[in-house]
């Protein structure tokens, strides 16, 4: 009996342990700097992907290069924040599980099929709907109406959708790079809802690492049976204006777009909490469109930065009236924003900190 006791008390302490760790501190003018960091470097993502898909890469091969590379980079910090206690991740199986299926694999697969039909910004505007589809999914199964704010939040990213679409206009938009878009918004959607039961002993490295290496298996493993394609070149690959070899543009996606982007991404979350890191992370849609303006030379119709602007005031509308919510009943926020969209963890089930790739 003492045995027993003495061990749910060693593990309280522990639970209690990594609850400090995790908890938010005040937030800090550095903070601020760090999560307009961590969205800058998400951003660039798709402009370092697109290079590559378009000299031959498929999404299966980038997107399982990217989580394995940047798995390994993470492996040891990783390891020394877990030193030994393998038992916190073996408890927690299912967040690892369903982030590196739903938050990696699918939402980022999806995101780089759909930059190869369209625009880098308006692929991640499309992933942006995540929020609204699960407002919209909630209100098809419970049958409750949501709220003014949210409905509001809602119609607007809904509008914002039609513009960025820009159906009658002189720019383009492919339908299969809609609907690639439109399901990592769905895959990312999922991992939201998912994530937000989460509890605080498992470390968020740990989750992200976990997350990346189950991710890379998954993609590696459906192209050894054959089920999505594998293929990578190693040429020049073309940017805006300038080539460099292959292995710069992975490099870029492996450690700015992945690792340095994680790890800022957890720092911001540490240092201004979950509330004001998710806010501050809807500015990866403006770096978005500036790195793919600066790298590819595209840039987005102004009806399309209109929708632009009416998906992230959407977005911004059902993130306040989720936290309103909470806060009138007293509910905690939620673990932390610490990986800012396609790849990443909200803290409320409604509204991600990021879109994903992901993105």
């Amino acid at each position: 009996m003492e045995q027993q006791s003495g061990l749910a008390s060693g593990t309280a302490g522990q639970d209690a342990a990594a609850g400090a760790a995790l908890a938010p501190r005040r937030p800090t003018m550095a903070g601020g700097w760090v999560a307009l960091l961590s969205a800058a470097v998400f951003a660039t993502s798709g402009a370092f992907a697109k290079p590559l898909l378009d000299a031959g890469w498929t999404s299966g091969a980038a997107v399982g290069a990217r989580m394995l590379g940047a798995a390994a980079l993470l492996l040891v910090p990783t390891l020394f924040v877990l030193r030994g206690q393998w038992r916190s991740l073996a408890s927690n199986w299912k967040p690892v599980v369903l982030f590196g299926v739903f938050g990696v694999a699918v939402c980022q697969f999806a995101y780089f099929q759909a930059v190869q039909y369209l625009d880098v910004s308006v692929a991640l505007l499309l992933e942006y709907m995540a929020p609204v589809l699960i407002v919209l999914t909630s209100w098809a199964v419970t049958r409750q109406r949501p709220r003014l704010m949210r409905a509001g939040g809602v119609l607007l990213a809904v509008a914002g959708l039609v513009l960025v679409l820009d159906v009658t206009g002189s720019q383009s938009v492919h339908p299969a790079g809609v609907l690639w878009g439109l399901a990592a918004a769905v895959g990312l959607a999922v991992y939201f809802v998912v994530s937000a039961q989460q509890n605080d002993t498992l470390h968020p490295l740990v989750l992200t690492t976990g997350g990346l290496f189950l991710g890379a298996c998954l993609m590696f493993g459906l192209g050894a049976v054959g089920l999505i394609p594998l293929r990578a070149t190693f040429g020049m690959v073309e940017f805006s204006g300038f080539q460099t070899p292959w292995w710069v543009a992975l490099a870029g996606l492996i450690v700015v777009a992945a690792v340095l982007a994680y790890v800022s991404g957890i720092i911001a979350a540490r240092l201004l909490g979950a509330t004001l890191a998710s806010f501050i992370a809807l500015t990866e849609v403006m770096f978005a469109v500036l790195w793919a303006w600066l790298l590819l030379a595209e840039v987005p119709a102004l009806i399309q930065i209109l929708g632009g602007v009416c998906i992230v005031g959407g977005v911004l509308l059902v993130r306040t009236d989720e936290l309103r919510r909470a806060r009138a009943a007293g509910e905690p926020e939620g673990p932390d924003p610490l990986l800012s969209g396609p790849e990443a963890t909200a803290p409320i089930p409604i509204v991600p900190s990021r879109p994903g790739p992901a993105d």
